[in-house]
């Protein structure tokens, strides 16, 4: 028996030497740090030091819920959240679908690179490019595209009511790529032979997507889903602040928790609002995970995660 396990250990050993740098990473960079948690109940002192600082409880927690704008700062994380995933689903599930359907592979590789690119770029570059397409001086929409259809020029960076629409098309232009993937990693793995049994027995294209289609995609679906429940008091720093250079006219509709803790912490240097903020993200995105996985364990039991 012990040189049965000593031969396993041996066998396996090259596996763990592979395993073990990402382990060490994932200490080192995400467990290792759950201890400055504390941060979120003391008013920290840095002349104290983390756990020398006095503890005030859940006071760093009332600053979210303190603020007149309070409901509107939490009301834009969600429902942005929200928009992001349903509209980059659709998008992302119909390009799959579109490129699956590509006779030649090169082209469909093409596709791929090109929807894929926006992903691989940073919110500085793609903010520098909101910029040149809203510019109220210079900007291709008022100089060329406004003029054409007849339209007076808008100043974009003050008129918060197209930000909605602006935020939720900038997102998924750049995150669909990344999601498409995912869908038609899948698509490639559904059998032909469903399609042409489908077709024989005179379903078209629609009713396809719909009966085959759909249903092989479900999983992913609810995975992305799951994903999207978990970060949804939570937003990219980048798109809010950033592609709307922080202009105070559009903070009605673009102001959400991370960017009103970001200003925040910048006029007052209050670490520990700050820590309270991730803090009641993380606690709110874990229940939320655990109902929803719960929820879809009661239903659909082999598309739940765990």
């Amino acid at each position: 028996m012990k040189v049965l396990l000593k031969k396993r250990r041996e066998n396996y050993l090259p596996y763990y030497l592979m395993v073990l740098p990402g382990l060490i990473y994932l200490l080192i960079n995400n467990y290792l740090p759950m201890f400055g948690v504390v941060i979120a109940f003391k008013d920290l002192n840095f002349t104290k030091g983390i756990f020398g600082s006095d503890w005030i409880g859940l006071d760093n927690f009332k600053f979210l819920f303190a603020s007149k704008d309070s409901w509107i700062i939490i009301r834009n994380t969600i429902l942005y959240n929200v928009a992001f995933w349903i509209v980059g689903t659709i998008c992302a599930i119909l390009l799959a679908v579109f490129i699956n359907e590509l006779v030649s592979k090169r082209m469909a590789k093409t596709y791929q690179t090109f929807v894929l690119l926006p992903n691989l770029m940073s919110w500085v570059i793609i903010s520098y490019l909101a910029f040149a397409f809203l510019s109220s001086d210079a900007g291709f929409l008022n100089n060329t595209v406004l003029p054409a259809l007849g339209l007076e020029p808008v100043n974009w960076y003050a008129a918060k009511e197209y930000w909605p629409v602006l935020l939720v098309f900038i997102n998924t232009w750049k995150g669909v790529g990344y999601s498409m993937i995912l869908y038609l990693s899948t698509l490639v793995g559904i059998s032909r032979d469903y399609y042409e049994a489908a077709s024989l027995d005179g379903a078209g294209k629609f009713q396809q997507f719909i009966k085959i289609t759909l249903p092989q995609l479900k999983p992913v679906v609810i995975t992305t889903m799951l994903l999207a429940v978990g970060a949804i008091f939570r937003s990219d720093f980048g798109l809010f602040y950033q592609v709307t250079r922080n202009s105070g006219a559009l903070y009605d509709y673009t102001r959400t928790i991370d960017v009103y803790v970001y200003q925040a912490l910048m006029e007052n240097a209050d670490y520990g609002m700050s820590g309270a903020a991730s803090v009641f993200q993380s606690v709110i995105g874990f229940v939320l995970i655990m109902l929803t996985n719960a929820f879809i364990r009661k239903y659909e039991p082999d598309s739940a995660l765990f």
